[in-house]
């Protein structure tokens, strides 16, 4: 085979073999990307089903689709026609574009790797706690692995060039005055970066915890590694420093469990009927889903000059079913005063005394 192209080589014009070579190289890739698309779309056509194919074949299709050819390419170089200047800056080229596609190749592994932990650790489920915990790990450690490759493939192609040896040999030379200051002006970023790390491991926080942050209620949406993102219920976004939740305090409300009590507080004239209240309020929470069948008490909490205080007590299994559930009762327990005990709501009595 390599005569063959020897031969045919020898026959050729410089121009017409250089163009062949790199026509072969480009039809290598439309061949991939022929085979690989009408495969994509049959995977993206059927109902969500995980397999380790389909993740592959995803998440490496357009890569391959570059890589391939460029390897082809690379292996042919030395073929090629060309004075020895150009024939360096076409090798230079292609030493970089292999690396960068190396390192696309090594980041597109670890998507495959965290498609198989998602699977493996469904967050889809009710009680979702250790997945949560699981992928808040994989999250952070995923973008960790993603930077340190692009810093270490960038780095290998600049020291591919002489003259940045050159500039970091230089460079270092005033190491001693520019450590310092660095230190100074990456205090706070690597302050973040070490909080990041205490944070996936220790996770005070985890991905999609429901939080009380800077008096709003939101879920943890992203866990980067300097800040975390915070969706806020009408669909804001609550952007904080990651050592934000190392230094100031916050409510987690699902750091253990995702169950939570909901209460309702009504205000009443004395003459009400308690005891026909909490019969009410069991006979409305039996009948709504949202209740998790574990708490129901209706209490008499305060008694003011004016008003009663009762409280509603309910359990939830999560902090949105209790927010509705609250409201649910609210609602019915005001219409069924108003229909069944209209002289029992909240008054200001009068007394005027006889002349």
């Amino acid at each position: 085979m390599v005569e063959r192209l020897a031969n045919l080589s020898e026959k050729m014009p410089h121009w017409a073999w250089n163009t062949f070579i790199i026509l072969f190289s480009i039809g290598i890739g439309m061949i991939i990307k022929s085979i690989l698309v009408p495969i994509v779309r049959r995977q993206s056509q059927k109902e969500y089903s995980y397999s380790v194919m389909r993740s592959i074949i995803t998440n490496f299709n357009r890569i391959f689709t570059f890589f391939i050819p460029l390897l082809v390419f690379s292996s042919m170089l030395p073929l090629m026609k060309f004075n020895p200047d150009t024939h360096a800056l076409f090798s230079k080229i292609t030493e970089i574009l292999i690396s960068v596609c190396f390192a696309v190749v090594i980041i597109r592994l670890l998507y495959v790797f965290e498609d198989y932990l998602y699977h493996r650790f469904d967050v889809t489920k009710a009680n979702n706690l250790r997945e949560r915990k699981i992928r808040t790990q994989i999250v952070f450690i995923r973008k960790l692995l993603i930077t340190l490759i692009i810093l270490i493939t960038t780095s290998i192609i600049l020291l591919s060039f002489e003259s940045m040896r050159k500039i970091g040999a230089g460079l270092l030379t005033g190491v001693g005055i520019g450590g310092i200051i660095i230190g100074f002006a990456a205090q706070r970023s690597l302050g973040n970066l070490l909080a990041g790390f205490q944070i996936a491991f220790t996770q005070p926080i985890r991905m999609d915890d429901v939080l009380i942050v800077e008096g709003e209620w939101g879920k943890v949406e992203e866990i980067n590694l300097t800040y975390v993102v915070v969706a806020i219920w009408d669909k804001r976004r609550l952007v904080l420093p990651i050592n934000y939740f190392i230094e100031k305090p916050f409510q987690n409300w699902t750091r253990t469990t995702a169950e939570i009590l909901g209460t309702v507080f009504i205000y009443t004239d004395f003459t009400i009927p308690v005891e026909r209240l909490r019969q009410k309020l069991t006979e409305l929470l039996h009948t709504n889903r949202l209740w998790d069948g574990k708490v129901n008490v209706l209490q008499v909490t305060d008694l003011r000059e004016r008003t009663m205080e009762i409280r509603c007590l309910m359990s939830c299994r999560n902090s949105g079913d209790a927010f509705d559930l609250r409201c649910y009762v609210r609602e019915n327990m005001i219409a069924f005063i108003q229909e069944h005990y209209p002289d029992s709501l909240s008054k200001t009595r009068l007394s005027l005394a006889s002349e």
